[in-house]
């Protein structure tokens, strides 16, 4: 996957396990307005969230943020 913003490996990664936003948003105990945000990056997801997603996607939480750190 390319380098790119959290907020678009978050949806490039749901869209490659083929949730909708909907449904990641139930599977997280979040609401689809939370979960939009933080993949348009208007607002930044905090720990537990990205541990969260990374459970629910079966990713690693570095898959997630790697490209932020490098």
């Amino acid at each position: 996957m390319e380098k790119s913003s959290v907020a678009q490996r978050i949806r490039a990664f749901r869209k490659l396990k083929g949730y909708t936003q909907n449904e990641l948003a139930d599977l997280l105990g979040v609401s689809i307005a939370i979960l939009g945000a933080i993949e348009r990056g208007t607002r930044k997801p905090d720990t537990k969230i990205i541990n969260k997603i990374s459970q629910v996607l079966h990713i690693e939480p570095d898959e997630l943020v790697a490209a932020v750190a490098r």
